[in-house]
């Protein structure tokens, strides 16, 4: 099941999603460029390693660029290949402009950056010995799709549902298709831990439900922020019902 666009307008342009697209388009750009790329020295300089972040290794100097605590925000911005950055910013592309659009630009930024480092320390904790690097946008972007389906539980999202020669677009309510990706993790995350997969499930799941948590405090004043827009730039019609 994969989503192409959803049904649910916003007020305003959403500039801070479009400002985090492209900074990781542009951080994956100075990645392929650089000389550490191939040989994965770079995602062991900014991605998080829950090795090294719980003290149980220690990074060698020559690929020590930031301090240990700054690779959670480091890392949501890398990815590991063009589909893991196209993954991500699809969904980010159809979901994002939405939550951003309730809670403005400084609440969503403050919004995406802490379901990042909530999703990095839940992988960080379910797997304290690994000294494999973490990067993606998807921990973050998963505290996005938490907030939607809170938000959106009935907006239609068109999606391609591929089966084979016969593949199908339909539009299904967002809680069904984002209810499918959030189960599609646990199901993943126990093939992958039983096959020793490198997909950071665990950060997906956390950001998922640290975004359902985390939204309905930020909801409080996001919703009269709303109204408030929505009268602005709709005046009151006399003859409507």
């Amino acid at each position: 099941m994969i989503p192409l666009k959803d049904d649910n307008p916003t007020h305003n342009k959403p500039i801070i999603t479009y400002v985090l697209i492209g900074i990781c388009v542009l951080v994956f750009i100075l990645e392929i460029t650089s000389a550490s790329y191939s040989n994965g020295r770079i995602f062991y300089s900014y991605g998080i390693i829950p090795a090294v972040f719980t003290g149980k290794a220690e990074l060698p100097m020559e690929l020590s660029a930031v301090p240990t605590e700054l690779t959670l925000i480091t890392s949501m911005f890398m990815h590991g290949g063009f589909m893991h950055l196209a993954g991500n910013m699809l969904y980010m592309w159809i979901f994002a402009d939405n939550i951003e659009d309730e809670l403005g630009p400084v609440k969503f930024i403050a919004f995406y950056i802490l379901a990042g480092i909530a999703a990095a320390l839940t992988q960080v904790y379910m797997n304290t010995e690994s000294t494999i690097p973490m990067v993606g946008a998807s921990g973050a972007i998963g505290g996005v799709l938490g907030a939607y389906i809170v938000n959106h539980p009935k907006a239609k999202v068109l999606v391609l549902i591929p089966l084979g020669f016969f593949s199908q677009i339909v539009r299904i309510p967002a809680i069904y298709v984002l209810g499918f990706w959030f189960v599609l993790q646990f199901i993943s995350s126990y093939f992958s831990s039983s096959t020793g997969g490198g997909v950071a499930y665990g950060a997906h799941i956390g950001g998922f439900i640290f975004g359902v948590i985390a939204i309905l405090f930020f909801n409080r004043k996001a919703k009269t922020r709303i109204v408030k827009t929505s009268s602005k730039k709709k005046p009151n019609n006399p003859w409507s019902s």
